[in-house]
């Protein structure tokens, strides 16, 4: 199997036209499209429905290409976006395609991507226990369709989750069921932490028994920095985006991590270009940017108020919400380094990464 990555443009939420011309070009193969992350420019909360808007469109374009229903390509493609470009952050979108074959095989390891979606979840269940263990079944499930047997060869894990609105809590009520939080934006937090608790678990980022509901928001010595987690109103399941390296697969491309110790850690952004051979002095030389295919990063205003002893106003500010400094902020700071603001820089990273930090994954051709 080889792993194709396409790194693409939008001029809005809904522009497939970069997509499109793959298509047309016999570049890319409708049919060998596993999976989609991307960043808009919608404000990344509970409202933001550019997030819908492009799986609409994504799903159409396969649908009409494929000649699957839409609702089959919704149910098999794992479609997941994060709004918020603040700052140079680029709106643009990562296509993830696999198909058999390739050059020959040799003994290094290259990049493989297994997806996974879990069963339809209530509205009770998110932020829960249940959770938890739904998504740590999903994430082995997609380890198993990506030919990954060692969680050690597992660089990034992208969960979309799905968060309790109004509606859902009201449904639930009338079948008896009490929801964790009727707010949509605190279950969207709780439902961050407990696919990262999820993602913690099937890979064994930490101890069994220290992966509970009272850990959350509390133990912060429970994370993983292989997690990146999603939640918004557009999914009502969890899914699974899984990335690593294995011998199994072919191709030029390669994954690698390293967690974000804070927003000011720019050693680590150079640490993940050095274990793909590409070196920043101070930015990374134009010769060698062509072979990203695609930076994700998790990132979270320290909760403690200060980065490196000097205090920040992020949590303070009743204007612009934490997370968009904190996503024009780190995004600056990395797409400084890069030479390019097509980075997916996403908030909330409550146990994803150190506490006050997060993480970062580059894929490359090595």
């Amino acid at each position: 199997m080889q792993a194709f990555v396409y790194r693409l443009a939008m001029n809005h939420p809904g522009d497939l036209s970069a997509l499109t011309a793959l298509f047309d070009a016999g570049q890319l193969d409708p049919a060998h499209v596993v999976a989609v992350i991307g960043k808009t420019e919608g404000n990344g909360g509970v409202n933001d429905f550019t997030r819908g808007y492009f799986t609409l469109a994504f799903s159409s374009l396969l649908a009409e290409r494929t000649g699957r229903p839409r609702q089959e390509i919704v149910a098999r493609i794992p479609c997941v976006l994060s709004g918020g470009t603040e700052g140079v952050l680029s709106p643009h979108y990562l296509v993830f395609a696999r198909r058999p074959g390739g050059p020959a095989a040799s003994s290094a390891k290259r990049l493989a991507i297994g997806v996974a979606f879990s069963p339809p979840m209530r509205p009770e269940a998110v932020g829960r226990m249940m959770h938890v263990e739904m998504v740590a079944e999903t994430v082995r499930r997609a380890m198993t369709d990506a030919g990954i047997d060692d969680p050690r060869d597992v660089h990034f894990v992208q969960v979309k989750a799905p968060c309790i609105t109004s509606a859902r809590a009201q449904e639930a009520a009338a079948r008896g069921a009490s929801v964790l939080t009727a707010d949509s934006n605190r279950s969207m937090a709780y439902a961050r932490v407990a696919g990262t608790f999820g993602v913690t678990l099937a890979l064994g980022d930490a101890p069994v028994e220290r992966i509970t509901e009272a850990a959350m928001f509390n133990d912060y010595t429970v994370q993983s920095d292989r997690a990146s987690i999603s939640s918004g109103v557009e999914v009502d399941c969890n899914e699974v985006i899984l990335l690593g390296n294995s011998a199994r697969w072919r191709g030029e491309l390669a994954i690698a991590h390293r967690p974000m110790q804070d927003a000011l850690d720019i050693g680590a952004v150079a640490a993940v270009l050095d274990d793909l051979g590409i070196r920043a002095t101070p930015q990374v030389p134009a010769a060698d940017a062509v072979r990203i295919h695609g930076v994700l990063v998790k990132c979270e205003p320290d909760r403690r108020g200060q980065v490196r002893g000097n205090r920040h106003t992020m949590l303070d500010d009743t204007d612009i919400n934490a997370q968009r400094h904190i996503r024009g902020a780190v995004g600056g700071l990395v797409a400084g380094m890069l030479g390019d603001g097509r980075i997916f820089v996403s908030g909330g990273a409550e146990h994803q990464g150190p506490d006050g930090g997060g993480l970062i994954a580059a894929i490359a051709r090595v």
